[in-house]
């Protein structure tokens, strides 16, 4: 297979989507220099609203944050569903929603209208409306993508304006995000030129991506600053090419779902695992890795490890979920499926829509 037959399964084009990350990413990082300082004062709480590949960018965002020791005591949480829990002045709510009409965000944003401040992150739609009409601060992201493309836009215009412009956590965290964000996109321009380079034998993306193809991947990874990359590949491989995956973190893996590789014995040759390591993965839940990977390898099919590149922890962050956007793009070419449309999740909201 060349690369002229891989793009022939691309008809809307999620190939340029993917190499043009780190472009969106600049982008994005100038929409957060651009966007309204939010006031301290009213985020002892920050609360996300969102679905989807809207919401994915707030998971980073609370893992990313988290991971400082001192991050100003901010709590951090992340909401998928209609109905939010309660709000005060010291909460911030930021509702992100790419079309601007995810039912789920608009139900939340409605009910959580009691908070200190509000941020609108969205193309338009009727979430744009509502923020317009109530004069709330918002953030216009560019359009044109499918929501799970956009992970630069819904992630990096929150991380400047909450991290870096409006200094919610603190000295350390801003100055350590400033220099974050650039080795993050530097590695990502250097990243795009290899992986987009197609079926090429120094191609980790394309080849991981062969590997998996026919099998059922899991993909395991540290529950600390990982728990959202694990989960964005998986919702990729979803997504794009439209095949089952799943995964699990560690250390509570270890005292459940590892018992499980065992039986069905004849599906299980059919799995393969997929280990995602950091260099600052816990000494302790590093050992368990690494033991893990070995018992699973006398019944899985196949075990790959994959390890994060970079200095900074958003460069390293970003380095496995570029990879990832990759090889869940090659998985849908190789099986000659379109990555773009989502006609499952579509004619769900249909199905929905005459129910409302």
């Amino acid at each position: 297979m060349d690369a002229a037959s891989l793009r022939s399964h691309d008809p809307s084009d999620m190939h340029s989507a993917i190499l043009n990350f780190p472009r969106f990413a600049r982008e994005g990082v100038e929409l957060g220099r651009n966007a309204p300082t939010l006031n301290r004062t009213k985020a002892r709480r920050i609360l996300i609203l969102g679905m989807g590949g809207s919401a994915i960018g707030g998971d980073l965002f609370r893992s990313y944050i988290s991971s400082f020791a001192d991050n100003g005591g901010v709590d951090i949480h992340v909401f998928r569903s209609y109905q939010p829990p309660a709000v005060d002045r010291r909460t911030t709510v930021v509702a992100s929603s790419y079309s601007g009409n995810t039912e789920e965000t608009l139900s939340a944003y409605e009910a959580a209208q009691g908070a200190g401040q509000v941020l609108v992150m969205t193309t338009g739609g009727r979430l744009g409306e509502l923020a317009d009409e109530n004069r709330q601060k918002k953030i216009v992201l560019p359009g044109g993508l499918q929501p799970r493309a956009a992970l630069a836009y819904s992630f990096f215009p929150l991380l400047y304006t909450l991290a870096v412009k409006s200094e919610l956590f603190g000295v350390q965290v801003r100055e350590e995000t400033e220099r974050g964000i650039e080795e993050a996109i530097t590695l990502l321009e250097t990243l795009a030129k290899k992986y987009s380079a197609g079926p090429k034998s120094g191609n980790t993306a394309f080849n991981l991506a062969q590997k998996i193809n026919g099998n059922v991947p899991v993909v395991y990874s540290a529950s600390d600053r990982l728990d959202t990359v694990n989960l964005r590949w998986r919702g990729q491989i979803q997504e794009n090419a439209k095949y089952l995956a799943f995964g699990n973190l560690l250390p509570e893996m270890n005292h459940n779902e590892i018992n499980g590789w065992q039986h069905p014995t004849d599906l299980i040759r059919r799995f393969v695992a997929i280990f995602l390591r950091d260099n600052d993965d816990h000494d302790r839940v590093s050992a368990r890795l690494d033991i893990t990977r070995k018992i699973i390898g006398r019944s899985a099919g196949a075990t790959y490890e994959v390890r994060s590149q970079g200095e900074t922890l958003l460069a390293r962050l970003f380095s496995l979920i570029y990879l990832g956007d990759w090889v869940s793009y090659y998985l849908a070419v190789l099986n000659g499926t379109d990555p773009s449309p989502v006609p499952v999740i579509e004619n769900l909201k249909k199905q929905l829509a005459k129910r409302s």
